[in-house]
């Protein structure tokens, strides 16, 4: 498996994980698809960042935790590249602690989720959020990390 993840760390949030973690949540999700080759660029960004990109392409006035945005190549151009995500890091960190979970396992399921949106996967009904939250359970069992729906 050849996935390629690019980190830009456009923030100064101390607690992030290691680009061998970015990797591995990346691949166990790009894994699950059967996707044996991939780009990633991962975006650690700041809460004004994520605002701005949320209102910009969402109409949604407040940061959030994961922006995907998928690449679509024109169909003459062979890319591997599956797209972006702009996670902000200080959003992640707030939520874990709201939800008493760990940091890292947040941080996974968060990669996870948004690596899923770039490949197709969506949440906008509850049909595709069953399926969505039933493959991310599947995978972050693989990393030893409990059920993030649990209390939902």
């Amino acid at each position: 498996m050849k996935i390629e993840v690019d980190i830009q760390v456009a923030c100064e949030n101390q607690n992030l994980p290691s680009v061998e973690q970015f990797e591995k949540w990346v691949e166990l999700a790009a894994a699950s698809q059967h996707i044996k080759e991939a780009e990633v660029t991962i975006r650690l960004v700041t809460s004004e960042e994520s605002q701005m990109l949320n209102l910009t392409y969402r109409g949604k006035d407040k940061p959030t935790n994961v922006l995907s945005f998928p690449f679509e190549a024109p169909a003459e151009i062979e890319l591997n590249l599956l797209g972006d995500l702009v996670v902000c890091a200080d959003i992640v960190e707030q939520e874990a602690q709201q939800q008493n979970k760990q940091l890292s396992h947040h941080w996974a399921h968060m990669i996870v989720h948004g690596t899923l949106h770039l490949l197709g996967f969506d949440h906008e009904n509850d049909d595709e959020a069953h399926t969505m939250e039933s493959l991310e359970r599947q995978i972050l069992t693989k990393l030893g990390i409990d059920d993030p729906y649990q209390d939902h």
